[in-house]
């Protein structure tokens, strides 16, 4: 498989270099990147606790989105391609949706 041929890699290994940040604990608290709720916002350990949960959930995102990549891939000769997206688009939103999900519920637990 040639990367090139297969877009829905890109946005996969986006997610991926965005989450290792998150996880590593060297983004301090900021109003433009991380998991910013009002409890992250308000102290450092809430930031650090609830980026590093929530750098787990974008990098297993990414890892979903990237294997559904890989098992159904876009084939650039074919007419009809529309049901490889749907597929694609509902890996990235339906495990996006629910690693949002849990990972609020982590931070109201703090």
């Amino acid at each position: 498989m040639i990367v090139s041929e297969q877009p829905f890699i890109v946005p996969a290994t986006i997610l991926f270099i965005i989450a290792i940040p998150l996880i590593i604990d060297i983004i301090p608290r900021n109003r433009l990147y991380g998991v910013r709720t009002l409890k992250t916002l308000s102290d450092d350990e809430y930031w650090y606790k609830g980026n590093r949960f929530g750098g787990w959930a974008i990098l297993i995102t990414s890892l979903i989105y990237m294997l559904t990549a890989i098992i159904f891939p876009y084939n650039k000769a074919s007419i009809d391609n529309f049901p490889v997206w749907q597929i694609h688009f509902g890996a990235l939103v339906v495990s996006l949706l629910a690693g949002l999900l849990i990972t609020g519920l982590y931070i109201k637990k703090l």
